[in-house]
């Protein structure tokens, strides 16, 4: 498993501010602590701000996690692409059309928590069942190089993101 940050060459510059975010060590143990610290906020959180937003233009609370959950869907199948040496260019994907068409304010968080906890499971069996040769990798998505590792990293780095968000912006 890696333990080191990916280069910058290894994704596409917008990944770079997520990436930092990761500590240094076991990639595929902070991934699996990330679980543990969504249900937690999940777990404190009063249902009715379930559907608070900060901004009369901005996600909820459900849609934020909902859209975690895309992104790690997305990431998660990049990864496995590419670890495999697929050579296609994978799409890219438009965040803010996905949630527009999920409807995650009609799912408990709780619900949403469940589906994340049994796809980033999904995730990590992947990742673990990877030789080293997988792990370094690179592959075209949306247009951009990007590594195995890096993607890793990338998942990690997104869901500190959103987790910052929640308690900076949105005051949870």
């Amino acid at each position: 498993m890696p333990t080191e940050k990916p280069q910058p060459s290894e994704n596409a510059p917008f990944y770079a501010e997520y990436i930092a975010t990761v500590p240094d060590g076991d990639i595929v143990q902070l991934l699996e602590q990330q679980v543990a610290a969504l249900r937690a906020f999940a777990n404190r959180l009063a249902p009715e701000r379930e559907t608070f937003r900060y901004a009369p233009d901005k996600w909820t609370v459900r849609e934020l996690v909902g859209h975690v959950i895309d992104a790690e869907r997305v990431f998660g199948y990049r990864l496995v692409c590419i670890s495999r040496g697929d050579r296609n260019s994978l799409p890219g994907f438009d965040e803010n059309e996905y949630v527009a068409a999920a409807n995650f304010n009609a799912r408990p968080l709780q619900s949403l928590v469940d589906e994340f906890a049994l796809l980033r499971g999904a995730n990590l069996m992947a990742m673990r069942a990877l030789d080293a040769a997988a792990w370094q990798r690179i592959g075209l998505a949306n247009n951009n190089p990007v590594s195995v590792r890096a993607l890793a990293y990338i998942m990690a780095g997104h869901v500190n993101h959103h987790l910052t968000m929640l308690q900076t912006r949105y005051e949870l």
